[in-house]
């Protein structure tokens, strides 16, 4: 599958040094907002089915309850499919 609007052929979940460089937050508490870089944000539109989505807080202990609009409203970011299985 090609990524829509990415123009690329397929995409790879990034690694952990690489999220900590351009977010600078550590893996198991990236959150949605806040980050160092303006990033390319994919919302899997499969979170669209829950009434809450639970977002991480910037730390491995801390989440907020959101949904899918709001995510897409204020990250800026682009619903798509991300997974097909």
């Amino acid at each position: 599958m090609v990524a829509q609007n990415l123009s690329v052929e397929k995409l790879h979940r990034a690694d952990a040094d690489y999220i900590k460089e351009v977010s600078g937050i550590s893996i198991g508490g990236v959150s949605p907002f806040g980050w160092l870089t303006s990033p390319t944000i994919l919302i899997d539109d499969a979170l669209a089915q829950y009434e809450v989505v639970w977002a991480a807080a910037g730390h491995a202990h801390a989440v907020f309850p959101t949904n899918f609009a709001e995510l897409v409203t204020h990250t800026a970011g682009t619903p798509m499919v991300v997974a097909n299985d």
